[in-house]
């Protein structure tokens, strides 16, 4: 038996051609109740994936253009006086949605980056005092341009741990690329777009990856690839316990979109890298590499 996902899967892959692994790697950060950072090069559909994953789940979607004159308050929202009540009335900003996307999250400035740390840990925000719950499921999709390009300023830390997944789109394939040049645009498709499932189908999904049985052996695997981080020469830190958390949950995500409900060690490793890769940054350059991630799985004997 399929699961409620499929059709969504099968939309998504006819707007982004040629990157299912990709596609299902996103599927798998928001059914772990994490978020997803795609880091590449403009002009690759970052974000035409989002929009797409949006409206295909039916949620309420909006769009951030991070600028370097973005102030958190255009984030968050702002209270405003009036004057026939006599009081202050909150007005929300578009973190308010079900699904968020930032993009060029890296052309902001630190201070509007870190207004988005409390909304994605704690989903909720708090303005002049007073705690604002976000919408349930809530999922931030940031897209970042590489470090190299003029006008970026590099994520902070703790604002990348916060995402669950980085992963990248990449150029398409030849064949890939040919269709996309001979057929429709794909920001044009998404308007042909259907919901295929309603939000209180995708918590529940939520909650049956949460409960998803792992087995003490594979948690055993899940520390040594842990462990293993932390002692490499190579890296400035390990992997930190939020971290393991984190793959654990990708990995029941995953094992949920094969359609099993136990996670076995190729579920871990097929989410590792995009989970470890913007977490270990290397002694060399300070910045993650996350070819090194993929590297470290090949060291680590699986159970």
């Amino acid at each position: 038996m399929a699961h409620p996902l499929s059709s969504t899967l099968q939309q998504l892959n006819r707007i982004i051609l040629g990157k299912e692994t990709q596609i299902k790697l996103a599927l798998a950060c928001l059914l772990a109740r994490g978020h997803l950072l795609l880091e590449d090069l403009p002009g690759v559909g970052k974000t035409t994936l989002a929009h797409a994953l949006a409206v295909c789940l039916g949620l309420r979607f909006q769009r951030v253009q991070f600028t370097s004159d973005l102030l958190p308050a255009d984030l968050l929202g702002v209270s405003i006086y009036e004057r026939d009540s006599g009081k202050f009335r909150f007005h929300h900003g578009p973190v308010f949605a079900q699904v968020l996307l930032g993009d060029e999250i890296n052309r902001a400035p630190p201070k509007t980056q870190s207004a988005l740390l409390e909304a994605m840990e704690e989903r909720q925000v708090t303005v002049d005092g007073a705690t604002h719950a976000l919408p349930e499921p809530f999922f931030v999709i940031a897209t970042q341009n590489p470090q190299h390009q003029i006008g970026t300023f590099p994520l902070p830390e703790s604002q990348l741990d916060r995402f669950l997944m980085r992963i990248e789109l990449g150029y398409p394939s030849a064949s890939a690329e040919r269709a996309m040049l001979t057929g429709q645009d794909r920001r044009d498709l998404i308007a042909t777009l259907d919901a295929t499932i309603q939000p209180d189908v995708l918590l529940a999904a939520q909650k049956s990856v949460a409960a998803l049985h792992v087995s003490p052996a594979l948690l055993d695997y899940v520390q040594a690839l842990a462990s293993a981080t932390r002692s490499h020469p190579d890296f400035a830190y390990g992997l930190s316990p939020r971290a393991l958390l984190g793959l654990v949950n990708a990995a029941r995500a995953w094992a949920w979109l094969d359609n099993r409900d136990f996670v076995v060690p190729e579920d871990v490793q097929a989410v590792f890298p995009g989970v470890a890769g913007h977490r270990l940054p290397t002694r060399a350059s300070g910045r993650p590499d996350p070819r090194s991630a993929a590297e470290l799985l090949g060291s680590v004997a699986v159970p």
